[in-house]
Formats: structure tokens, sequence, C-alpha cells
């Protein structure tokens, strides 16, 4: 899994996450754009590994947000 990850490019999710910003927070464009990529990508990852876990081990694990 980690080479698949590796090869996409989405292994840096897995590593590091990325933070969502508080509510209150006002983003710009730029950095509102960049948020949806970085969900984006982490949807990604999350199916890539859905896909490759056990059904038993998958129920266990669909409740996290993101894939880190």
């Amino acid at each position: 899994m980690e080479n698949l990850l590796r090869s996409k490019g989405y292994w840096s999710l897995i590593e590091t996450g990325y933070q969502e910003p508080v509510a209150e927070m006002v983003l710009f464009e730029a950095q509102q754009k960049q948020l949806e990529d970085l969900m984006m990508k982490d949807l990604k990852v999350k199916n890539y590994m859905f896909q490759a876990i056990d059904m038993t081990i998958l129920e266990q694990i669909l409740e996290k947000c993101t894939s880190k």
C-alpha cells in the first residue's frame, strides 16, 4: 500500500495529514482551493485503502475522518 500511495504522490497525507481551519477562520481563495485539493487527495487515499482492506477491518475504520 505504501508503494502505491508513494507512486501516486499521496504518501505525505499519511505521514503528515492536513488540518482543516477552524470555523471562524476566513480563507483566501488560493487557500480554499489548496484545502479542497488536499481534501480530495485524502478521499482518494481513503478509497485506495478501503479497496485493499478486508471487510472486517474496514468496518472498524470507516468512521475515521482522514486517511492519517
